[in-house]
């Protein structure tokens, strides 16, 4: 069907079968097995987003992990100027870009998401051919996934170097005959 064709359809409310949609005074009827299809091909994104979601959560919640003890050390900073503390508060805020980049890149993950699903049903209850753009949009979903874990596994390490800097300088020396556990 042309455009030039579906301009008249839609003029003269006349009925176009020729597809799975039928109009008919303007009006869109849509069959339920086209429902149920299209509901099929959403879930798969639709737990895709859940995760995302999850993965929200547990950013911001390190997030704001970091921002409560970076209060505590500027708190503390304010009263003894410590060298410790400003090592730690430089890798605070390096954690914290990290985490926001992290978050930024699932949030954009979860939008584009949310566009897929739409495309979806747009497509199928209009006849649209938007199949390349679900393809694009789910791939770049995809890439900012992909992003947001490298950010957090970034962040991860970080985090846990620090720890383990911090658990070595507050071991006791070990003596002769001994090994410090690794």
């Amino acid at each position: 069907m042309s455009v030039a064709e579906g301009a008249t359809i839609i003029a003269c409310a006349g009925c176009y079968t020729g597809g799975r949609h039928t109009r008919t005074m303007g009006i869109m009827n849509i069959h339920i097995s086209d429902i149920g299809q299209v509901i099929q091909l959403a879930i798969a994104p639709v737990f895709l987003l859940a995760g995302v979601g999850t993965i929200l959560v547990v950013l911001t919640n390190r997030l704001a992990r970091i921002i409560d003890r970076t209060r505590v050390l500027d708190d503390r900073l304010k009263l003894h100027p410590d060298e410790e503390c400003t090592a730690e508060l430089k890798t605070l805020h390096q954690r914290s870009h990290l985490i926001n980049c992290s978050i930024t890149f699932s949030t954009s993950c979860g939008l584009l998401v949310c566009v897929v699903i739409a495309m979806l049903f747009l497509g199928d209850t209009t006849d649209l051919p938007l199949d390349q753009y679900i393809a694009a949009c789910f791939v770049f979903a995809i890439l900012n996934l992909i992003g947001s874990f490298v950010y957090f596994l970034r962040e991860i390490l970080i985090a846990s170097r620090f720890m383990r800097l911090q658990q070595e300088r507050g071991l006791p020396c070990s003596s002769p005959g001994t090994s410090r556990p690794r």
